[in-house]
């Protein structure tokens, strides 16, 4: 990796939804040029010309400077980083559309329904040998946009790449620290939602905080699990890409899988909550697959196995509950 990339040069930010765009502005706001690419055409000319994302941060201004495209090679040319704003579920799709890449930073979470695959493990499978990294952390797009403060973690094996992403996106507000497990940051980043979504149904169906508290804690000691058994670190869990996010995540109204759980146990359909939302809810796609792959590595995921049967209609919230209190007792 050059040492050119420890400086403010050329950043490109591929995916236009909340957290891409909130991640230019703040990119901006370190400093350098930043290029944001959008996939509808019609969008990207609304976006520069407004000078705003309408559909996903209204009240988020683009500063001078960000300009806004749909035109992956002008977004791409010159660049020497990118960040991976799109969905886990689309974004392979998006990566066999895109030209050559620079060293990039995946800041989606989940797990690709059918292959299995977290964001880096997709990205090294369409660009073998391409430096990459994970930002990940307890992070609302609009307020990492408005500049208040928070914190998140970057991961990767390659210590270079790491700087360059923390150089390039971080600011006294905005804190980012190192980190050499992506792939526990990964899971961790990705099992968050899913129990966001158990959280969300807890509260929603009436069960009280003491059951949010339950789903919460024993989440943790899931993800922890998983973790370890695909081959990242128990402590990265206990940090902010697991434990920060995790209380954040089931905790906050503005958290698209809370909010999802939350009419869950109201008495609403998964399908119809989603058909209504312009915003991906990754939680929903990543419950059956996140369970498929621990099942592939010998782990009992029972939060997430009980998520997954309310989101395909195989049992209530108020059965998913029952299920999981009528577990065998064992030591915490």
């Amino acid at each position: 990796m050059s040492q050119s990339m420890q400086g403010h040069g050329k950043l490109a930010v591929i995916g236009a939804g909340a957290w891409g765009t909130a991640l230019a502005v703040q990119a901006r706001r370190a400093g350098g040029e930043v290029s944001l690419w959008a996939r509808e055409p019609a969008r990207a000319l609304a976006m520069q010309a407004l000078r705003s994302n309408a559909r996903h941060l209204p009240d988020t201004h683009l500063p001078p400077g960000l300009h806004v495209t749909a035109d992956a090679r002008e977004v791409l040319s010159g660049a020497e980083l990118a960040v991976l704003a799109v969905p886990t579920q689309h974004l392979g799709a998006v990566l066999g559309d895109l030209p050559r890449l620079p060293p990039s930073i995946a800041v989606a979470k989940g797990v690709e329904a059918g292959t299995l695959l977290f964001p880096l493990e997709i990205l090294a499978q369409a660009r073998p040998g391409l430096p990459a990294a994970v930002l990940s952390g307890p992070n609302f797009a609009h307020e990492v946009a408005e500049g208040l403060p928070a914190a998140a973690v970057v991961a990767s094996a390659d210590a270079a790449l790491r700087g360059a992403a923390i150089a390039r996106l971080g600011t006294p507000g905005f804190r980012l620290y190192a980190g050499s497990d992506p792939l526990g940051v990964q899971v961790a980043g990705a099992a968050k939602n899913v129990a966001a979504i158990a959280a969300g149904a807890a509260i929603g169906a009436g069960l009280g905080e003491n059951a949010r508290a339950a789903i919460v804690t024993r989440a943790l000691a899931e993800i922890a699990r998983l973790a370890v058994a695909l081959g990242g670190r128990g402590d990265t869990v206990a940090g902010l890409a697991g434990l920060g996010d995790l209380m954040l995540t089931c905790a906050g109204a503005s958290s698209r899988n809370f909010s999802l759980g939350l009419a869950l146990g109201r008495g609403e359909r998964a399908e119809d909550v989603l058909a209504g939302r312009s915003s991906v809810t990754e939680g929903a796609a990543t419950a059956p697959a996140l369970l498929a792959r621990a099942a592939a590595a010998g782990v009992e995921l029972p939060i997430c196995a009980a998520v997954a049967g309310v989101l395909e209609g195989a049992f209530t919230v108020q059965g998913a509950m029952e299920s999981l209190l009528g577990r065998p007792r064992r030591a915490e």
